[in-house]
């Protein structure tokens, strides 16, 4: 990423302030009752499951709240029934979006979804317009200070990584999305701490923006992801150096 950043770090960055207005709680409990009634409640056997649940501690969401989440997914208590959507579009310099949602009501999700699009000079895409572009991987951060690079690259080699990125913030191991799980229990069986892991839309061509473009493309997201339905948004723009810089300042 030389010279560049990408919105997944600068999301990481501003994501301190989903917290502060409580957005997290809604999208993870979210995550938690979709996950148990679709693989069941046994976080052995369900591993989206057990990574929705690690999400909810890792913001400190109580215990009885991710019970009571996976006891409404399974139908041990009444629950609200979500059902997963993703929607595409096309954003600032011709950028593609795709944005998951979880909703309870279908057309008020679309169209929330479309005013934001809209206001910002985005709009809705067909279906298959844009997800070709993505790939969907794992993602397991390391931070540099608890391992060497070339160490780190034998390590998540022999565990079955296919990759391993670096950047300022630190390595990102990168697997097949189909190897996630295992490549990230080999790595802390082997006593190595992981800072984060997730499942990433990630496209295979991306789109570099400045000034306006970029900045535009930034709030465009922020404004999406401020959405109660919406779980995840991607999107395959990279930022120059000197906007990205001015982002990193306001983060």
């Amino acid at each position: 990423m030389s010279g560049h950043s990408k919105w997944s770090t600068i999301k990481h960055k501003k994501g301190k302030a989903d917290a502060v207005r409580g957005r997290v709680f809604t999208k993870v409990i979210k995550e938690i009752t979709v996950s148990a009634k679709l693989g069941g409640g046994d976080v052995a056997a369900n591993p989206r499951l057990r990574k929705a649940i690690l999400d909810a501690k890792a913001a400190n969401m109580p215990a009885d709240n991710i019970s009571r989440a996976i006891k409404k997914g399974t139908g041990e208590l009444e629950g609200v029934n979500y059902e997963e959507i993703t929607y595409e579009g096309y954003g600032p310099g011709g950028t593609a979006i795709l944005i998951d949602v979880t909703t309870d009501n279908r057309n008020r999700a679309i169209t929330e979804v479309r005013i934001v699009l809209n206001k910002r000079g985005a709009k809705v895409a067909e279906v298959g317009a844009v997800s070709y572009l993505f790939n969907t991987i794992g993602q397991i951060s390391v931070l540099k200070s608890a391992i060497g690079e070339d160490d780190l690259m034998i390590l998540a080699l022999d565990s079955g990584a296919n990759d391993v990125e670096v950047d300022d913030e630190g390595y990102t191991i990168i697997t097949e999305f189909a190897d996630f799980w295992a490549v990230r229990d080999r790595l802390e069986a082997a006593g190595l701490p992981i800072a984060d892991s997730k499942v990433a839309k990630v496209a295979s061509t991306t789109i570099e923006l400045a000034g306006k473009d970029a900045e535009s493309a930034v709030n465009l997201l922020e404004a999406l992801e401020d959405l109660d339905d919406v779980q995840n948004v991607w999107s395959n723009f990279e930022i120059d150096a000197e906007t990205a810089a001015l982002l990193d300042a306001q983060a």
